[in-house]
């Protein structure tokens, strides 16, 4: 695996590099103290913004088993981990290439969707209470990307004599 910065440095040994790959390192050094802050904030307040989504998942989803809200907690810390790192390297094929496969087989072999996808949605609305603008703005692609692989929450269809016909 090989980030976009990467792949520039590797090309530096074949020639001078070009004004949009300088600019790009430019980009990335600028916004590496940014992406640290928000990467230290995830860190620092990961137990709480994932016990408080936890909390409420389990007053919204009562009759489901424990074990599927365990693995949809989990697979909810795991992703929040892959789109942290990915956020501090700047680098969106880390979240292609580590966590959206495995997640998403792992959520269609468990047949959890319900769960995942309503703890992912409890996860973001926590992070965008925890996190500032800056912060959330910068993790935000990187949580987009998952959003591809985890499905949205059905909300509950009402059948009425209308819809029938």
């Amino acid at each position: 695996m090989q980030s976009p910065i990467d792949g520039i440095f590797d090309e530096a040994e074949n020639c001078y590099l070009k004004p949009e790959e300088l600019q790009a390192i430019g980009h990335y050094v600028v916004s590496i103290a940014e992406r640290m802050s928000a990467y230290r904030a995830l860190r620092d307040r990961e137990l709480e913004l994932i016990q408080q989504a936890a909390d409420q998942l389990e007053l919204e989803m009562p009759g489901v088993e424990t074990a599927v809200l365990e693995r949809a907690i989990k697979n909810g810390m795991l992703t929040l981990r892959h789109c942290g790192m990915a956020m501090l390297l700047n680098d969106p094929n880390f979240v292609q290439k580590r966590l959206l496969n495995w997640l998403k087989d792992s959520i269609e072999l468990h047949q959890a969707q319900g769960a995942d996808a309503a703890f992912f949605g409890l996860m973001k609305q926590q992070l965008q209470q925890s996190l500032n603008a800056q912060q959330m703005a910068l993790l935000e692609p990187f949580l987009t990307q998952v959003e591809t692989v985890i499905p949205a929450q059905q909300k509950e269809e009402m059948l009425t004599i209308a819809g029938i016909f």
